[in-house]
């Protein structure tokens, strides 16, 4: 698909890194992640394509992440999606384990989105640049304040997360307290 904003008005589109992808793929809990976000437009890259039919060499269900209807491919072979992807691959070190999140980062600006990653150091550097990036307990925590999720559900998905080896900061069971503590189920 070509580089489109998003409509005026409308929340901004989700652009998703492998790791989030592959990790909820890993876990059986796609079908989890689609409910939650059934009202937003997602995204992913042919690179995070690329890396997840790798990924899935190893963890056959991450095959499973390549089949989902409800998210849009951006192939960044336009010129200008191009130049916005070399600027983020400069930018993450251009080493082969930071193309995914390049293209991620260049998906979500070209398209006004936010990028959905787990990659601290990606994470780090696309905020000194100004970009809006967040991860899946920020994701879980979105899904609470807007009444798709319970806290005990999503320490249960945080937990199954971890068991196929998310490295996430909180366990289930200290989600709601992690959360809280940084201000992701008020509101903020």
């Amino acid at each position: 698909m070509s580089a489109s904003p998003g409509t005026s008005g409308a929340a901004p589109p989700f652009c998703f890194d492998t790791m989030c992808l592959s990790q909820f793929a890993r876990a059986e809990r796609l079908d989890v992640l689609r409910d939650l976000l059934v009202e937003r437009e997602c995204w992913t890259t042919s690179v995070v394509h690329a890396e997840l039919a790798r990924g899935a060499e190893l963890h056959p269900l991450v095959a499973e992440a390549l089949k989902v209807e409800w998210m849009h491919v951006a192939s960044l072979d336009a010129l200008d999606d191009l130049g916005c992807f070399v600027k983020w691959a400069n930018r993450l070190g251009s080493q082969e384990r930071d193309l995914g999140e390049a293209s991620v980062l260049a998906t979500a600006e070209r398209r006004g989105g936010i990028a959905i990653t787990d990659d601290r150091d990606a994470t780090a550097v696309a905020r000194r640049h100004g970009a809006e990036v967040h991860g899946t307990i920020w994701l879980l925590a979105l899904a609470c304040r807007g009444g798709k999720l319970t806290r005990v559900g999503a320490g249960s998905i945080v937990d199954a997360l971890r068991g196929v080896g998310a490295r996430l900061p909180c366990t289930g069971r200290e989600f709601p307290a992690f959360a809280a503590e940084r201000g992701l189920l008020d509101g903020s």
